[in-house]
């Protein structure tokens, strides 16, 4: 399944409902608690053992983010690469 996380502050909640093995990409203001100091860096870096986590690039860079800034292992994807997710996904949950 792939969850597309635009809701800021991010719910732990949400995080909790993502499978194992699933994908997860953090979009629009949600790229904001992936930030290397977020609260959310240990449950981040905890999850990337069994699950693939991206962020939007279009969007760190609106909010002057680095992708050096973020947890590390969260990969950054283009606008096409989002697309790829979508379609390699027949499954899709909206978080906003």
């Amino acid at each position: 399944m792939l969850h597309l996380i635009s809701a800021s502050p991010i719910p732990t909640a949400v995080l909790e409902r993502i499978d194992a093995g699933s994908s997860a990409v953090f979009m629009e203001n949600a790229v904001l608690w992936i930030l290397r100091n977020s609260q959310f860096n240990g449950r981040l870096t905890g999850m990337l053992a069994d699950h693939h986590l991206y962020a939007l690039s279009a969007d760190l860079i609106m909010r002057g983010i680095d992708a050096d800034q973020i947890v590390p292992g969260i990969d950054v994807i283009d606008y096409a690469g989002l697309v790829e997710l979508t379609v390699a996904h027949p499954l899709i949950q909206s978080w906003s």
